[in-house]
């Protein structure tokens, strides 16, 4: 089983579990240790995962952190763990002072859901304030998953891990800027555009009314991006469907005058896109319509149906497929619960190209 899926297993294992885990003992037995687990250390090797690791901080002694990761004999990455339910900003200063004092190159601060990891990037033997990778394990992206893969037993290299660590660090900081900017533009952000397109002297007045107009301009920007991805998507997908329809010839002119695609039907092939897109490219999904079901495929392949759905009878359900291919229907109150089938939706996903690989 590979780093991602093991990563799978623990998000699942964090949704189920977590509202019944009421200690930081039992967080991190229930989620931090199986994630040390995914990254190929034996927990349960003391002189690989030393629990309880005592970081002496100037006039106090016997101070522990959590957990520290050896190799070579020496601590490579500090862990410091709390309880799922805390905050980690309440928390990150206690990690710095044991790293402060500590041989460690790394620091991990998590409360099983929450991983950020630390380095000394701008001041050496001095822990960074933020971290230079920071992911939320029920819902990691495919590119923080390769980041953290160097942080495998198998392929760990501190040093090579630093060389793009400080790219990382800023990356996401420009990241948050850019997100801050664009739901509340500074007045030096709207400056900038100000005085493209104002003729006169930027005043106070006149800020305050290009304040407002950039977030509608950004704001209406970002809705027109994401409409004409949309459609130029659900355009391509209509071609292909016609086309395939014309070369299988699988249904009689009669049949398909009595096919209507509904709004409903399109809003709901949009959600499923919308849970599938963190996987797999959004030209990838396609949808045929039926009479008595509206079915949405994997590269446009009747035999690759990621599931169906019954929308036009009194009551709508969801066709979802075992491993065997056999369909059971749920019944959802509204689209919106088409969300809550998002692991089996990315499951489907995962299976289909697993079969092509092993062709």
């Amino acid at each position: 089983m590979d780093l991602k899926d093991q990563l799978k297993q623990i998000a699942e294992r964090v949704s189920k579990l977590k509202d019944q885990i009421q200690t930081e003992e039992a967080t991190k037995n229930a989620f931090i240790m199986p994630f040390l687990q995914s990254l190929g250390y034996d927990v349960f090797n003391p002189l690989e995962v030393v629990p309880e690791f005592i970081a002496d901080i100037g006039i106090k002694k016997g101070e522990k952190i959590d957990y520290a990761i050896f190799k070579d004999g020496k601590p490579t990455i500090l862990v410091e763990c709390k309880d799922w339910r805390q905050n980690l900003n309440l928390h990150d200063g206690q990690l710095l002072r044991y790293f402060h004092v500590s041989k460690a190159k790394f620091g991990l601060l998590t409360n099983g859901i929450i991983y950020r990891f630390y380095s000394d990037l701008v001041e050496p033997n001095k822990m960074d304030e933020k971290p230079f990778l920071e992911f939320n394990i029920t819902e990691i992206k495919d590119n923080q998953i390769e980041e953290l893969k160097k942080f495998h037993k198998a392929n760990f290299d501190a040093d090579s891990i630093v060389n793009t660590a400080s790219e990382m660090k800023y990356t996401i900081e420009l990241k948050h800027l850019l997100q801050q900017e664009l739901v509340n533009p500074s007045s030096d952000f709207v400056k900038h555009f100000a005085k493209q397109v104002y003729p006169s002297v930027v005043t106070a007045k006149v800020l305050d009314q290009f304040t407002n107009l950039t977030k509608k301009s950004i704001q209406q920007y970002v809705s027109d991006l994401i409409t004409e991805r949309l459609k130029t998507a659900l355009t391509k997908e209509d071609e292909t469907a016609k086309n395939s329809d014309n070369k299988e010839n699988s249904q009689s002119n009669e049949d398909e005058n009595k096919i209507v695609t509904t709004e409903e039907e399109i809003e709901a092939f949009l959600i499923v896109k919308t849970i599938l897109r963190q996987q797999i490219s959004l030209t990838r999904i396609a949808y045929r319509d039926a009479q008595s079901y509206f079915a949405i495929l994997l590269d446009n392949n009747n035999r690759k149906t990621i599931c169906r759905l019954y929308l036009n009878g009194n009551k709508k359900q969801i066709g979802l497929f075992d491993e065997n291919k056999k369909e059971f229907k749920t019944e959802i109150l509204s689209l919106d619960d088409i969300f809550n089938h998002s692991n089996s939706l990315l499951k489907a996903i995962e299976q289909f190209d697993k079969l092509k690989e092993q062709e």
